[in-house]
């Protein structure tokens, strides 16, 4: 049977005011209820259903207020700790030693489940760095009215879904870089530039599919990257903004029926 896997949830703030807190009287977003229940405690949840799921470390700047959430109370093997300034720093420092793979996710990942969780890490291995997405297509099949950012490249157009499978710290050196970068996490063309005018020149004429894009961005850090497409839409739907809450919670309550 396959160890199973540990998992990161960050879980912090980014500078500046937060418009979904706006009088709310919740400190950190990670707090914000959503069909009742504060997202944190939806994400830890569904990942401590998952079987394939070792030790679950949540990191945000103030980790103790998050320990403190009675939602997260009785769960085993359920860890805190501070984080940095940036993700990809505070990320690089929470990696354990060696190789062995970490999954990582976001503490607005709400609709995350068990079932994606199984089908991103069948997905993800033999991979250094595997990154989940969701295909246009799938997406506006169920949920048009959903707003996302997309990457387009030949075949398709993708949408993050905030998974990621990290070889230990073998990928520092790919952290480093999106540390440089991270500011434009949400400007597709500019994280694409950053790779190189190759790939940025590829994905404008459409030369080659997000694989061999994703693939040929690890091979700049020596690293096997891949893309796992999921087959649920729902999987990069996260609580961005207040349309997506709305959004969230209509999803939340049709499962419950």
């Amino acid at each position: 049977m396959s160890a199973l896997i540990p998992a990161i949830v960050m879980a912090g703030s980014r500078p500046g005011p937060d418009p979904l807190l706006s009088g709310t009287g919740v400190s950190t977003k990670a707090l914000l209820p959503i069909a009742g229940t504060p997202m944190l405690v939806h994400v830890v949840r569904a990942l401590r259903a998952a079987p394939g799921v070792g030790p679950i470390t949540v990191l945000a700047q103030n980790s103790t207020e998050l320990a403190a959430e009675p939602g997260l109370a009785g769960l085993a093997d359920l860890h805190f700790a501070d984080s940095g300034q940036g993700i990809s720093a505070s990320l690089a420092a929470a990696l354990p030693e060696g190789d062995a793979p970490v999954l990582v996710t976001t503490a607005d990942n709400v609709l995350l489940t068990p079932a994606m969780i199984a089908e991103f890490l069948a997905g993800a291995e033999d991979s250094d760095v595997a990154v989940a997405m969701v295909e246009r297509r799938v997406l506006l099949a169920r949920y048009p009215e959903s707003k996302r950012t997309w990457l387009k490249f030949r075949g398709g157009w993708w949408s993050g879904a905030n998974l990621f499978r990290l070889r230990g710290r073998r990928v520092l050196p790919l952290l480093d870089f999106w540390g440089r970068i991270e500011r434009d996490r949400k400007k597709g063309l500019k994280i694409i530039a950053a790779f190189g005018p190759w790939l940025l020149m590829g994905a404008l004429l459409r030369l080659f599919t997000i694989h061999q894009g994703i693939a040929r961005a690890g091979l700049r850090f020596g690293l096997k990257a891949k893309v796992v497409p999921m087959s649920e839409g729902e999987a990069c739907i996260d609580a961005d903004k207040p349309a997506d809450i709305v959004l969230i919670e209509k999803i939340m309550a049709a499962h419950r029926q």
